[in-house]
């Protein structure tokens, strides 16, 4: 049987930044990742403020610069009334102020390429898990969709929201109610239209349109278990919806058709253990989050950044017992910032969205929420949605293991 240090289920932002910092601090890894390539379209392209002061102290940032990526510093929502700015990114106290748009398996391939350089690190792609090898009461390893088994001191799940190693691990799952849904779609974009991110919240509709050069990556919010309904019936009332409440998007969507719709049903859950002997969850796999502010991306990079650091000296030294330990000292570090996220944006679905899409009404500067009336009045509130967004509850930082000073720009390889 093949066997490694650690086995990390899953080659998503998480997983990567895990197995290269591990990697980093001598540990032997081997990141499992089920697809063949890392070029699909992901939900979660945005590269927050933290993970840019990340990457930067990973020594990665001059290969960063060269990844084509569009730079938001503010977030904007356009009402019936005209637009607001809702957070200002330039407020922060960070080396790269902003929120970087740009592909996520840009990101990925950017991450792989550093952690191969690593004599200790190994990525597998299209090899997919299908359970995990028990011994003696400890999860000793990964079974592997063609037979194969690969055993480890420690497996750590960054498969996401829909978990294969989480399902089989049977740890208990708290899940909220979630009112709302999202249909996913692309419309084309024009060179003069709006640039970056922006919201819009318009007859009892939300709309989040995500600049990605050529098109937008739109997020339309609507009511939990909606979608069936409104696919029943003509797509024009969709193209229409679009074009009411951005006007300047009327002539370029004829091509759009339902099957360039996707569903994204909301969930927000949390495991109440992330951890068991041999297993660790974090990230999505640990906690899935709502859509809000595409803020899931954020802290399961940071939930990997805290699991690197005290996990690479138990690993080095094959302690079972203290590699337990470390496990559950990452649920206890990372559970604040995950609950304080989780209730904010519980409150914001039940506050602000239900309400909304269950009465439309026309809104304006005066008749929106109080909190977004409170950061137009006084705009230096504005830090506190672009720390939210941006940076987050508790940030983390690389221990001085992973760090490298910048590092020459190679090419990818994928």
């Amino acid at each position: 049987m093949e066997r490694t240090t650690c086995c990390v289920v899953g080659g998503g932002p998480a997983g990567m930044v895990l197995g290269l910092m591990l990697a980093r601090g001598g540990v032997e890894v081997t990141v499992l990742e089920k697809h063949g390539d890392f070029l699909r379209d992901f939900r979660g392209d945005t590269v927050h403020t933290s993970t840019l002061t990340l990457i930067d102290e990973l020594g990665l940032w001059p290969r960063f610069e060269q990844l084509p990526y569009r730079a938001l510093t503010r977030a904007r929502v356009r009402l019936d009334a005209g637009e607001i700015t809702i957070g200002d990114m330039t407020r922060l106290d960070a080396p790269h102020p902003m929120v970087a748009m740009t592909p996520q398996w840009n990101l990925l391939d950017l991450l792989a390429t550093a952690a191969r350089e690593e004599p200790s690190f190994t990525l597998r792609m299209s090899t997919e898990v299908t359970g995990l090898v028990r011994t003696g009461g400890r999860v000793g390893g990964v079974r592997l969709a063609d037979g194969g088994e690969i055993a480890a001191d420690l497996v750590v799940a960054c498969d996401g929201r829909n978990s294969r190693v989480r399902a089989e691990s049977g740890l208990p799952l708290h899940r909220y109610d979630v009112p709302i849904d999202v249909e996913w779609f692309r419309v084309p974009r024009h060179a003069d239209d709006p640039d970056g991110g922006l919201g819009r919240i318009g007859g009892g509709r939300f709309l989040v349109m995500i600049d990605r050069g050529e098109y937008f990556q739109c997020a339309l919010i609507i009511g939990k278990g909606t979608d069936a309904r409104l696919r029943a019936g003509s797509v024009q009332v969709l193209r229409d919806l679009l074009v009411d409440l951005n006007p300047w998007l009327a002539g370029r969507l004829d091509d759009l058709a339902w099957d360039d719709v996707k569903l994204l049903e909301v969930s927000l859950d949390r495991l109440t253990r992330w951890s068991a002997p041999g297993l660790l969850c974090v990230g999505d796999a640990a906690h899935a989050m709502s859509p809000m502010g595409g803020v899931g991306i954020n802290l399961a990079v940071q939930d990997a950044v805290a699991a690197a650091r005290v996990l690479a000296t138990p690993l080095l030294a094959h302690d079972p017992d203290a590699v337990d330990r470390a496990g559950r000292a990452v649920q206890r570090r990372r559970t604040p910032p995950t609950v304080i996220t989780q209730t904010a944006q519980d409150v914001a679905h039940r506050r602000v969205l239900a309400p909304m899409l269950a009465n439309p009404r026309e809104l304006d500067a005066a008749t929106v929420p109080w909190p977004i009336r409170m950061v137009q009045r006084f705009p230096v509130l504005q830090w506190v949605p672009a720390r939210a967004i941006g940076i987050g509850v508790l940030p983390e930082h690389a221990p001085d293991f992973a760090r490298r000073p910048p590092l020459p720009v190679v090419a990818p390889a994928s």
